[in-house]
């Protein structure tokens, strides 16, 4: 059962991992470092699109709208440290 958990652990990184770079990423494309223009950014940028927007869409729903600035990674890493944190704390339970 231990190696089911730290699956889920290590699953939960590589959310957190991809979520941060989504950030950065989407930062230096806001600020002209990097454009869609370039083929590697282009791809990177579409696949972080399409695997966070379904998660993003379901935490705006319930976000209210605060003009241009979007809180919704925030709430998504926060999301994610949450479930951290019960499944590290309820570990002890299971084994």
């Amino acid at each position: 059962m231990t190696s089911i958990l730290q699956i889920l652990l290590l699953i939960l990184d590589v959310i957190w991992f991809l979520i941060i770079a989504h950030v950065i990423l989407s930062w230096l494309i806001n600020f002209q470092v990097l454009t869609l223009r370039q083929p590697i950014v282009a791809s990177i940028w579409d696949g972080l699109n399409r695997l966070l927007e379904p998660a993003y869409s379901r935490i705006r729903r319930f976000m209210p709208d605060l003009g241009g600035i979007d809180l919704t990674p925030l709430i998504a890493l926060v999301a994610v440290y949450a479930l951290r944190i019960i499944i590290i704390n309820n570990a002890h339970l299971v084994t």
